[in-house]
């Protein structure tokens, strides 16, 4: 019989790459990693893995046991989700993640829905950038998180998670406000290539996004500002520090001396939970809070 452990492992190499990536993404020493995974191979009884120098890769036997090793996963999460179903009422630790926008928008008044209409769950709440919400779901420390991606800048899926839309958001280009209305006609973007930029930090989906925005339009963005908190951006437009991009979560209360300009491009923001959990009683409350939540604000 092969180790349900042993095979979330071998799952995540496959999707991670490398053993040390593995280890990071839960809390174990590549070593351990390594032990535990040449455990699998004996159960498995046929190589999965094949050293390629100081590195190494899936067999063409591994590739297929970690495909399977979806299915498997899945089906666990179905399990789990159908007896919780059977129990009387909700409760336990639900871990949300979140990215900042959503923190200060949507996810307060889910929160206080939650607990009024299931006081017997635990909520617990993290503050975290999109892009480290895969891992944080595939490796348990999070049950239920919000994601997002751009239409300039697609994501593709997560094999192993599932997800439901939340929110189409428009995305603006925030600028120094100088008292002059603006051409209608003019694109925004081309307008900005001269100017300063503030922009998300290195490897962030805002830094990824504001960068692909201006080569599509031409140019590389001249930036003097990093900054991952759209209250601050907004701050730094507002001194004449730079132009910079803003969705819709994040500029509900623009300061004075900004101007939001609305582009072409989208933010779409999404309920994710692993392969299986859909039904789970615990994220089918969250997703169903969230969404009225996402309601009242679009109405506000």
């Amino acid at each position: 019989m092969l180790d349900v452990r042993r095979l979330r492992l071998l799952r995540d190499l496959a999707q991670l790459g490398t053993i040390a990536a593995v280890a990071r993404a839960h809390a174990y020493t590549p070593s351990a990693v390594s032990q535990q995974l040449t455990a699998l191979q004996r159960e498995a009884g046929v190589p999965l893995l094949e050293h390629s120098g100081r590195s190494v890769r899936l067999t063409p036997a591994g590739a297929a046991l970690a495909r399977h090793s979806e299915t498997v996963l899945a089906a666990l999460e179905a399990a789990t989700a159908t007896l919780e179903a059977a129990r009387a009422g909700l409760s336990g630790t639900v871990h949300i993640g979140a990215f900042p926008s959503a923190v200060r928008t949507l996810l307060p008044p889910a929160l206080v829905a939650l607990g009024r209409d299931h006081p017997g769950l635990d909520l617990m709440v993290t503050e975290l950038d999109p892009v480290a919400v895969p891992d944080a779901l595939r490796n348990r420390r999070l049950d239920v998180a919000l994601l997002h991606d751009y239409d300039i800048v697609p994501i593709a899926p997560d094999p192993a998670l599932d997800s439901t839309a939340l929110l189409d958001e428009t995305v603006f280009l925030a600028v120094p406000d100088d008292g002059a209305d603006p051409d209608p006609a003019d694109d925004p973007i081309a307008a900005a290539r001269n100017a300063s930029w503030i922009v998300g930090s290195p490897g962030t989906l805002c830094h990824t996004v504001a960068v692909r925005v201006c080569h599509t339009a031409g140019f590389a963005p001249r930036i003097r500002h990093h900054a991952d908190d759209f209250i601050a951006v907004l701050a730094l437009v507002a001194a004449g520090q730079g132009v910079a991009l803003v969705p819709q979560l994040g500029a509900t209360q623009p300061p004075p001396g900004v101007r939001l300009r609305p582009l072409t491009a989208h933010r779409r923001t999404r309920v994710a939970y692993r392969q299986g959990a859909a039904d789970h009683p615990a994220t089918a409350a969250c997703v169903s809070a969230l969404r009225t939540s996402t309601d009242a604000f679009l109405r506000s």
